[in-house]
């Protein structure tokens, strides 16, 4: 309902205010192209396309500003926000995991410095002893494959990470080989894979129960070369920067001056060789996105997400699209997205890569491949249980209905369950 009264209200204002509807569309978009334009050129000409941009953007505002129509676009704006924040709230789920077996021995590993200090913040230490789970501090120095290896044979029976999605990795891995339960904490800064798996990122605490009464789920482990990663990893524009010397305490200064040189007219691109799903060969593309199961692109709601993290197949973005011989362009993305259980990336040297948001080179040709539900899982019974996206329709015509459904009183089947 409330969708629909927004659309009722913005097609009002269209045509009450035409045409300078047309002209603030206008100046948004032009300002928009000119400062892509901007940030791809170095020196005068990256200030001065992005100063016209800025006027355009003014420009725009004192469209509105001036105009006797206002209100009606505060309503619709406004309207707009509420809308997908309804629609948010209508699709979160908390989804019933079975029952397991509490282990006698878990571990848990912190990074005091992950997340700002999230760990300290939260008595993560005095948090696990109360629940009887051994808490285990990084050091500067430390190895964490070693530690928890040391752990494992030491008597530990479950294994926990509270810290990034970078060393959550290399938990899950060990977690995996050994068959052991795994509780991702989220004490790390973005903590996407505790998103996607369905743990409360607000609740740092409260994610040690995984352990005390938790229930179980399995997931997928995705690979590089051998290398176990979670999330994704990234070639071209990130992966260039987060290589470069002061990205980490200048981070989006960082990537604007990688920009001309990945995706600006003198600049090199992607020196990269890849198959598409048409069996395509090809060699372009802006960057290259591989995750461990596929990612929610192009929605006002859930974008970012993974629906479910046990499919069996990795998900593959490349930006822009490709239009290789046999394949189909989407005119509508600029991008090129579709899922596969293995993926193989070929160059002439080494690669820059982003795995799990850490910089590393890895020699090519680098082999993706994804092994299914492999990782046994443990979550807090007080949280969610499953991805943000898991119960949203995959079709955006679809959605009308199944919030019909919903406000019927049918509860949202998440992918999980599917």
């Amino acid at each position: 309902m409330l969708a629909a009264l927004t659309s009722v209200a913005a097609v009002y204002a269209v045509l009450a205010n035409f045409p300078r509807g047309l002209i603030l569309v206008a100046l948004l978009t032009g300002g928009s192209l000119v400062a892509w334009y901007g940030l791809l050129r170095r020196g005068s000409l990256r200030v001065i396309a992005l100063g016209a941009a800025v006027a355009m953007v003014a420009a725009a505002v004192l469209v509105v500003i001036l105009d006797s129509g206002i209100a009606e676009l505060v309503v619709v704006g406004v309207g707009a926000m509420a809308t997908i924040g309804a629609t948010k709230a209508a699709f979160a789920v908390r989804t019933p995991l079975p029952g397991a077996a509490d282990p006698a021995n878990p571990v848990v590993f912190f990074n005091p410095r992950s997340g700002g200090g999230k760990a300290e913040r939260f008595k993560l230490a005095d948090e696990a002893r109360a629940r009887g789970i051994e808490p285990i501090e990084l050091t500067p120095g430390s190895d964490l494959e070693r530690l928890v290896r040391d752990a494992v044979a030491g008597g530990a029976d479950a294994l926990a990470m509270a810290g990034g999605d970078g060393s959550q990795a290399v938990v899950a891995a060990v977690a995996a080989e050994r068959g052991l339960p795994y509780a991702c904490i989220p004490a790390g800064t973005r903590n996407h894979f505790a998103l996607d798996l369905g743990v409360d990122r607000d609740d740092v605490a409260g994610a040690l129960d995984a352990f005390v009464g938790g229930g179980e789920r399995r997931v997928d482990l995705a690979e590089v070369n051998g290398l176990v990663f979670v999330n994704n990893v990234s070639l071209g524009l990130y992966a260039e920067a987060v290589q470069r010397e002061g990205y980490r305490d200048a981070k989006l200064r960082t990537i604007l001056d990688t920009l001309p040189d990945a995706l600006g007219p003198d600049g090199a691109g992607l020196d990269l060789r890849w198959t598409g799903p048409g069996g395509s060969e090809h060699s372009a593309g802006a960057a290259i996105l591989v995750s461990n199961n596929r990612y929610r692109l192009g929605h006002a709601v859930g974008s970012g997400t993974r629906p479910h993290i046990d499919d069996g197949l990795l998900g593959i973005t490349v930006a822009a699209a490709p239009t290789g011989r046999g394949e189909r362009r989407l005119p509508q993305r600029p991008w090129r997205e579709w899922s596969a259980p293995t993926f193989e990336v070929d160059a002439d040297g080494p690669l820059a890569a982003g795995v799990d948001g850490e910089a590393l080179v890895l020699d090519p040709p680098l082999r993706f491949t994804i092994r299914r539900r492999v990782l046994r899982v443990r979550i807090a019974r007080a949280h969610p249980g499953a991805s943000p996206s898991s119960a949203m329709p995959e079709r955006m015509l679809a959605t009308p209905a199944a919030l019909l459904a919903i406000a019927a009183g049918r509860r949202p089947r998440t992918a999980i369950e599917a």
